[in-house]
């Protein structure tokens, strides 16, 4: 939940290994479940030899986001940006998606840059997509389905107060908030998909998306260290965030449990579970 940049290779190659060992996916019934390993490093160096080590460590996929560090020098650079995507994918052991986020130095990749590196490199196979730009979303999808692409690229969005935006061609979602209320955004994934063909559930769907998208909004201002500290409130784990990110205060953190976005979307997810 946002601490990806924070651990070591070898927390990395452990996290893997573990679920890869299906200590938690087997047992709880979903031994088909991909792993995506996160790979985003500095440098394009680091970034593949990341790669390696998830591949080794059996991870099915890497998901690497766009160095952050000299955004002066990348921002306005597409030919740097689909190099440093490019390289990494042709050098990766294993299928590689593009994390678009711009927290990592404000840098937002285009759709069309997107697409120039999904057409150019086989080995990308999907992209994140962190700027809740559904627009964006739509022209990937819809370039992606045409049959001059030679496989599927799907493109999920980073944020559950989009997940209706399936309807419009995109293929899933990859949210922070599913730690806090997985029922609920497998519910509403399934509402979105059911839609295209069957327009009596939209507003089931657009009920359940406004009190998702409500939390997620309010979760977003505690960010990592505020959905940890409402995961032990539910679950009893979550813990402290690694430093340098601080601890929440423990008024800020009875203030975002306490908000009445945050305990709808506690009390739909105790009714979906």
């Amino acid at each position: 939940m946002g601490e990806g940049v924070h651990l070591l290779h070898s927390d990395c190659v452990t996290l893997i290994k573990a679920a890869r060992a299906r200590e938690a996916l087997d047992d709880a019934g979903f031994t088909d479940v991909p792993i995506i390993a996160g790979t985003g490093a500095g440098s394009t160096r680091e970034t593949i030899q990341l790669c390696k080590e998830a591949a080794e460590a059996g991870a099915d996929y890497v998901i690497a986001i766009t160095p952050g560090y000299f955004t002066g020098v990348l921002a306005g650079n597409k030919k740097a940006l689909k190099t440093f995507f490019t390289e990494v994918a042709d050098k990766s052991p294993i299928p590689a998606i593009i994390y678009n986020c711009r927290a990592s130095g404000r840098i937002d990749l285009g759709s069309e840059l997107i697409i120039e590196i999904a057409k150019g490199s086989p080995n990308t196979v999907g992209v994140k997509l962190m700027c809740g730009n559904v627009g964006k979303s739509t022209r990937i999808c819809a370039t992606a389905s045409e049959p001059s692409f030679a496989s599927e690229f799907p493109g999920v969005s980073g944020f559950t107060d989009t997940i209706v935006s399936l309807a419009t061609r995109a293929h899933g979602a990859i949210t922070g908030l599913a730690n806090i209320s997985p029922h609920t955004s497998a519910r509403l994934y399934e509402l979105a998909m059911t839609m295209i063909k069957d327009p009596s559930v939209f507003e089931e769907a657009n009920r359940i998306q406004a009190i998702g998208a409500s939390a997620d909004y309010v979760m977003a201002q505690g960010g990592a260290a505020g959905t940890k500290g409402v995961l032990e409130r539910l679950y009893g784990y979550g813990g402290y965030c690694r430093r340098p990110l601080p601890r929440i205060e423990p008024t800020a953190l009875k203030a975002l449990w306490e908000h009445p976005h945050v305990q709808g979307l506690v009390e739909l997810e105790k009714s979906l579970a």
